[in-house]
């Protein structure tokens, strides 16, 4: 009926320190954390846990880490939910193919919400973004309207708590496969396709036809995957 107790790694109780005095409001967004020796001190650990643990909290958005000035609490957080879904996946060894799983389910739901919800002035809005994205010149700023783009129809579609949960994978996602996202970015052809995709998913939403735009969302999640599929065999050929 029981199983053994199993004990937790050193820096894992550091992370829930942190975490728990985030949920309950001790930290708060751009709060400088103690400096590692205040934190040895303070929690009567070694320098290498608390630095393991910071990295681990810096990874997922938690903690921003600045040049010459210390540690800070994260500015994108948005919600209590982001720190423990993304603590719980780092921490259970979750793989970049289960984000991406989780998105496809998450957006193809939210694009045909958007499609059913979407009011005039968030046609403009969406327009305008498929405007900047087409004259966007350098991959750093594609990147950033592509998840503008997204963010926008998560939140056309009303649902508060998709979009926490998008936001959440978006930050897991950008950290587990950067090197993907850019192989996607850096290739013009790519690049044209992943324009002629997005505007293909926004003209569904704006003609308000759910199905078309469940369409183009799976087509454009399925290039992606494809993109991590290639790299992942590309490493391991490499080795």
């Amino acid at each position: 009926m029981f199983v053994p107790v199993k004990s937790k790694k050193v820096y894992e109780h550091v992370i829930e320190q942190i975490q728990n005095m985030v949920m309950t409001g001790v930290l708060k967004k751009g709060d400088k954390l103690p400096s590692e020796r205040e934190l040895v001190d303070q929690l009567g650990v070694s320098r290498a846990s608390i630095r393991e643990a910071i990295r681990a909290l810096e990874m997922i958005g938690l903690i921003e880490s600045r040049q010459g000035e210390g540690n800070f609490i994260g500015g994108d957080i948005n919600s209590s939910f982001f720190e423990p879904l993304s603590v719980m996946f780092m921490l259970n060894g979750g793989k970049p193919e289960e984000i991406l799983e989780l998105r496809r389910v998450i957006e193809l739901e939210s694009v045909a919400l958007a499609a059913e919800n979407i009011t005039n002035k968030q046609s403009d809005e969406l327009i305008g973004l498929m405007d900047r994205f087409r004259q966007a010149g350098e991959e750093a700023e594609r990147a950033a309207i592509d998840k503008a783009v997204h963010d926008k129809i998560a939140e056309i579609g009303g649902n508060s708590l998709i979009l926490i949960l998008l936001h959440t994978i978006s930050s897991l996602l950008e950290t587990f496969i950067r090197d993907a996202r850019g192989m996607i970015l850096r290739d013009e052809a790519n690049h044209e396709q992943l324009l002629t995709q997005h505007q293909k998913i926004c003209d569904a939403v704006i003609a308000k036809d759910a199905q078309e735009a469940v369409k183009a969302m799976s087509e454009h999640l399925e290039t992606i995957n494809m993109t991590m599929k290639r790299m992942h065999s590309e490493q391991t050929t490499e080795r």
